[in-house]
């Protein structure tokens, strides 16, 4: 069984995104946790709290200048995509694989905070970002043109010393 738990070390420093990283660790447990019954029941509430959750951050993504086509964008729809799959297997009544799903889960988890996460989470302190509000302190340090792909670049030059917000898998 893999289990994920919360700790300081997945904590990226923005309020809102390190309450909703604890929630989603925690409706994990409780799905790794759930019997045969609840199992369903549980996992659809992972997959409401995690439709929510990537369209948080998708909408700090477009806010700031970071394109819906970036890579991160585009991870979070694959992922939602397959946990929706595991859902449908889970109804005609293959638990195994939701609960296999779920144990894949605790290991993608902290991969994906630790980079593309980590990266959203540093540029949007960078720029002055508040989730709350979607006020930004310092717009002037934000791209002029929308960040594609993984790289994180926007193909103009970056000031001096500047590095690329990354994109990691």
């Amino acid at each position: 069984m893999s289990t994920l738990a919360w700790s300081d070390d997945l904590a990226l420093g923005i309020e809102q995104m390190d309450q909703t990283h604890q929630e989603f660790v925690a409706l994990r447990a409780a799905v790794e946790a759930a019997t045969d019954e609840q199992l369903l029941q549980r996992w659809k509430d992972l997959i409401d709290h995690t439709q929510i959750h990537f369209d948080n951050e998708d909408k700090w993504m477009r806010d700031t200048n970071f394109a819906a086509s970036n890579c991160h964008t585009t991870h979070h729809k694959a992922v939602l995509d397959v946990m929706r799959e595991g859902l449908n297997y889970g109804l005609k009544g293959h638990f195994v694989v939701v609960r296999k799903m779920n144990a894949e889960l605790a290991t993608w988890f902290p991969q994906h905070a630790d980079t593309m996460d980590a990266a959203l989470s540093d540029y949007l302190k960078r720029i002055g970002y508040d989730t709350v509000t979607g006020h930004i302190a310092h717009p002037q340090t934000m791209p002029e043109q929308q960040i594609h792909g993984c790289s994180g670049s926007t193909d103009t030059d970056l000031t001096a010393g500047e590095q690329p917000a990354a994109c990691g898998h």
